[in-house]
């Protein structure tokens, strides 16, 4: 049987080494081509929601994506979740939502709901989709606003303890209100044993979980090609 294609697109730099080593650890076996456009999250941080053009860009990624043989596509950025929500029906592929399963556990687990985020234009995509698991699941949650305000613009200022300790900040506030946070952005997982210790409250990130859905996939693709 041939080797499984994983696609990945990210729209910046920081996440695709950690996310290698999960894929590592929980698919070894399968081809992982990224795709990186670091212009992407630039150009959706200025104009604070995606622009038409992010929108053509990604669809054509996901094409790309296609052409090379994916299996899966991981869309990486839950910024721009919703274009990879829209394409689904546009290729004969699965796309996932690093954030998808994160979410659905979320919801299915915990009541008050903590999204922390660096970006606004993170943490609405993030909030929308934590209510929207809430609803498939008949799940009523409440959702508490965990914007880090600043924490971005320090990290990209070359700032990395200012941005976690803003992200702490905002953490500790949160978490009086939430059973559970939820680390909006996959690059903040590296934040996660940390702000699980000072809060004393569970912390969920996504790239395990989004590695996860994408094995799950594979798994159930290789099974039905097996048995047919």
């Amino acid at each position: 049987m041939s080797m499984q294609t994983v696609v990945a697109i990210y729209t910046g730099q920081g996440l695709a080494d950690p996310l290698k080593k999960v894929f590592q650890e929980l698919l070894p076996y399968i081809r992982l081509v990224n795709i990186i456009d670091d212009s992407l999250i630039g150009d959706v941080v200025r104009a604070g929601h995606i622009p038409d053009v992010v929108t053509r860009h990604l669809v054509q990624y996901y094409r790309h994506a296609e052409e090379l043989g994916a299996d899966v596509i991981l869309n990486t950025c839950s910024s721009v979740g919703d274009v990879a929500d829209e394409a689904v029906g546009m290729l004969g592929i699965p796309i996932v939502r690093i954030d998808e399963w994160m979410a659905a556990k979320a919801v299915a687990s915990y009541t008050r709901i903590g999204v922390l985020a660096t970006l606004p234009s993170t943490l609405e995509p993030t909030l929308r989709l934590v209510g929207r698991k809430a609803n498939e699941a008949g799940r009523e949650v409440q959702l508490v606003n965990g914007l880090a305000e600043g924490a971005f613009d320090a990290l990209i200022s070359g700032k990395p303890e200012e941005h976690d300790r803003l992200l702490l900040e905002t953490a500790m506030r949160v978490a009086s209100e939430a059973d559970v946070l939820v680390l909006a952005q996959g690059s903040m997982a590296r934040m996660e044993k940390a702000l699980e210790e000072a809060t004393g409250k569970p912390v969920l990130s996504s790239p395990r979980f989004g590695v996860e859905h994408v094995k799950a996939i594979l798994e159930a693709a290789k099974d039905a090609k097996s048995s047919s």
